[in-house]
Formats: C-alpha cells, structure tokens, sequence
C-alpha cells in the first residue's frame, strides 16, 4: 500500500504559504508508516518545533490500474475519508531553500492519520462535498470539494501516468487554506459533511 498526496490543489492555500500554482499536478509519496497504529495519538517530532495540520479527503483505490482514462477514473475508488497531511513547516521551508525532496518534512512516522471510510455513494454529488477541521471544539480548516483545482478524475487519471495504482492505495486531494501549528493536548476532529470520522490526540 502507498500513499500518493497531492500538492497545491487549492488556490487559497497555495495563496496563504505564498506559493504559485503548478501548471501540472503536482504529487508526492509517504509510507505506510506514516499511518499511526489505530487509535494511537500523533507525537510530535523532535526534529520539528513547527508540526502543521492539513486537511484533506482521501480516497482509497479500490482496483490495479495503469494509464487509466479520466472518464473511467471514478471507477477506481468507492470510498473517501478525511486524512491529516501532518507537515514539519520549519523542516520543510529549509528544504524548499535548498531545492531538495520534501520527505523529512511530509513522510515521517505518523504524519498521514486516517478517518473511518464512507461509501461516495452515500453523497448526492462528491464533486461538492463539504468537510472540516476542528481542533479543540473550533474550527480550523473549511472546505469544499469544488474548489479544488484538479478533480478526483483528473488526479487519478494523471497520477497512474506515472504509478501504477492498486488496490488499498491511498490518495490525498489536497487541503484547503486555515493550516497552521497543532500543539500538545490538542484533540483533532475531521468530519465530512456532518458526520465526524476521524478523531486523534496530540502528544
């Protein structure tokens, strides 16, 4: 199982971290360790003072698929959740600095918490679904799936130009604008719609 994470999807974060929009989709990769063992609390790194949330919808490949064509790409996936891009900014911005890879800063261990899936089905229309962040009781990170940039399809359809997708892999959409610092004894709650269905603890 891998995990596919795509950058810079929403115009106001890519605003908000004073980046400029890629001209094609832009993807990176974490491990399956960045997964936290269920029901364990995300720790924070001792490697990074400056740990940010983001929040995203995940969908979970439900079949192998290579050079899969946009109009057949909903066919790969039948359930979404939301997942947590945990990000060392401090550890990342040094990076961008000096024009090398993002993975000590996106794919450590525990930095890609995910929620309960849901059916897509369950939604009238997943190219319109609302979901959000709360952090301690208020919320965060708002967000609708009609604002991102590249489509579920078009993500698809692109990412398996490159990688060959299977089934259980895992891909993020992106995160809308609102991320900023987590701390110790923050409790994480993401919902889609109304329905919550993740929830972790800081440590």
């Amino acid at each position: 199982m891998k995990i596919i994470c795509i950058g810079r999807n929403y115009l106001e974060h890519i605003h908000e971290l004073n980046n400029s929009p890629s001209r094609e989709i832009l993807f990176f990769l974490k491990p399956e360790t960045s997964i936290p063992i269920k029901n364990q609390p995300f720790f924070i790194p001792d490697f990074s003072n400056n740990i940010h949330h983001e929040v995203e919808i995940v969908l979970k490949i439900n079949k192998t698929g290579k050079h899969i064509r946009k109009e057949f790409a909903d066919k790969y996936f039948d359930e979404i959740t939301i997942g947590l891009d945990f990000t060392a900014r401090d550890v990342q911005n040094k990076l961008k600095n000096k024009n090398e890879p993002w993975e000590k800063a996106k794919a450590f261990d525990g930095s890609a918490p995910v929620g309960i899936f849901v059916d897509k089905n369950k939604f009238v229309d997943i190219s319109k679904i609302n979901f959000k962040l709360l952090i301690n009781n208020k919320i965060k990170q708002v967000g609708n799936t009609s604002h991102m940039i590249h489509d579920f399809k078009s993500i698809i359809s692109y990412v398996s130009k490159f990688i060959t997708l299977k089934k259980g892999d895992l891909i993020f959409t992106g995160t809308p604008a609102g991320v900023g610092q987590v701390n110790k004894n923050d409790l994480l709650e993401g919902f889609i719609e109304e329905d919550k269905v993740l929830e972790i603890k800081i440590k």
